[in-house]
């Protein structure tokens, strides 16, 4: 006999798990228990006697990290473990009782999901977020972003300073010269008495010899543009102290990025000894690691089409009768796995000419904009990795007609054959008018064209 147990996860608060039998009758339902060894051997215990293990599937929400000791325990015991998506167990929940949600109906919903929904069940086979490099390139690509938005914030402190200052520093602040410089020298009054000898040493120690007193000279001068500007409104010290913090903790993230890509690197070698998914173009050590570790092993899925809809880049369908069309990307994989899969998508279409032409008829012929493009060059590109994980094969760039080329050679046909020209590039840019995300024009203004309603005329008072 068959066993379903559904269990809703909780994070803080006890579990619940309900069992049903394979033609969805509750043997019982309700049970709590918490994630500790005795409760699970209490749970595991309520089994009808005699049940084979092998027999009993369990079926959860990835709730968080909090299902990941549960599903390792439950596979220790030799149970088939399925995850769920949230969205399709509320679905069936709002079906059996719209107007009620408790972990108890949860629990007993998850129970009967396979008979409703038998080919949605997919066995969980690896550890989620338990995984060290699908850990470690999820904390790289957040620690990157962080990074960035305080280089940001770094980049709006020094406009105060004035213009000179990111013409002396560089448009790129992410380099740890310039930010070891503002970490010590933001005021300007320290930068003038610090004086062109002892500046120009600080800068060739840090930066190996690239910044020397040229680049002193350019400060300097910054800094007494800065106090011709603002003479004593700005006070110059706390401003420091703010650029500080900033640098400090961009250098601090730097470093902690450059010690996570060391450890990501031997996580890979350890993975992928081949080096399959690094042959792909576009794919370098650290978009390998996040593509393999977000995704997994290749060879779980049942399909080419399966590793597809999991990365959430398919379209959406809604089709009925005679009438359908195609949507915006599901999104409903994983965020991560599409973040590498577009980054090396948009390196990829660059010398690898199939992938350029594909690129050049969507922006040319479809009327795509450059994001929808990549978009389908991702999918593309994850399906050819994919495929050759499972033949245990290279990636070898091909021409149009199929035969090889060297990286060399593809970047010269897609320089020959497939620049897409200027003024469509232009015509297809998704950003619309105006100077940032938000229109210049207040939404409360009156309209400047012409009224095309005719005037009413007012009651009178």
């Amino acid at each position: 006999m068959k066993l379903r147990l559904g269990i809703d996860v909780a994070c803080r608060a006890a579990h619940q798990a309900s069992l049903a039998d394979e033609q969805g009758k509750f043997l019982w339902s309700g049970r709590k228990f918490r994630t500790t060894t005795s409760d699970l051997q209490r749970l595991w215990s309520m089994l009808p006697t005699g049940a084979d293990s092998s027999s009993i599937t369990i079926i959860m929400e990835p709730t968080r990290n909090a299902w990941v000791p549960l599903a390792a325990w439950f596979r220790r015991q030799g149970a088939t473990v399925v995850l769920v998506p949230p969205e399709q167990s509320a679905d069936l929940r709002d079906y059996y009782c719209k107007h009620t949600k408790s972990d108890r109906l949860d629990s007993k919903v998850l129970a009967r999901i396979p008979l409703l929904h038998p080919e949605g069940m997919h066995t969980a086979t690896g550890l989620g977020p338990g995984d060290t490099m699908r850990r470690a390139v999820k904390l790289r690509s957040n620690l990157v972003k962080r990074r960035t938005s305080i280089l940001a914030r770094l980049d709006a402190l020094l406009e105060l300073l004035g213009p000179g200052w990111h013409a002396a520093l560089g448009a790129d602040l992410a380099n740890k010269t310039p930010l070891r410089f503002l970490a010590h020298y933001a005021d300007p009054h320290v930068v003038i008495r610090l004086g062109r000898a002892r500046l120009s040493r600080f800068l060739t120690r840090h930066s190996r010899g690239s910044w020397r007193e040229e680049k002193a000279d350019q400060l300097i001068a910054a800094a007494r543009e800065t106090l011709d500007l603002w003479a004593d409104g700005l006070d110059f010290p706390e401003l420091a102290d703010d650029i500080a913090i900033e640098a400090r903790l961009a250098l601090q993230l730097t470093d902690e990025i450059k010690e996570l890509e060391t450890r990501i690197a031997a996580l890979l070698d350890k993975a992928d000894p081949g080096g399959i998914v690094c042959s792909a173009p576009g794919v370098g050590p650290i978009l390998a690691a996040q593509i393999l570790g977000r995704l997994g092993d290749p060879n779980r899925f049942d399909s080419l089409a399966a590793i597809r809809s999991f990365s959430g880049l398919v379209p959406k369908l809604d089709s009925s009768g005679l009438s359908g069309r195609h949507g915006g990307p599901t999104k409903s994989g994983d965020a991560c796995l599409r973040e590498a899969l577009f980054m090396a998508a948009e390196q990829a279409r660059r010398s690898d000419p199939s992938l350029a032409a594909k690129y050049h008829r969507l922006m040319t012929e479809t009327g795509k904009h450059h994001n929808s493009a990549v978009c389908h060059l991702s999918t593309t590109l994850l399906t050819r990795i994919a495929a050759c994980w499972r033949r245990s094969e290279h990636y070898v760039i091909r021409d149009v007609d199929g035969s090889p080329l060297t990286p060399e050679q593809g970047r010269q046909i897609v320089a020959n054959r497939y620049t897409v020209p200027t003024d469509i590039r232009a015509a297809r840019r998704t950003t619309s008018a105006g100077t940032g995300r938000r229109h210049k024009e207040s939404r409360s203004a009156p309209p400047t064209d012409p009224s095309t309603t005719k005037a009413t005329s007012l009651p009178p008072s």
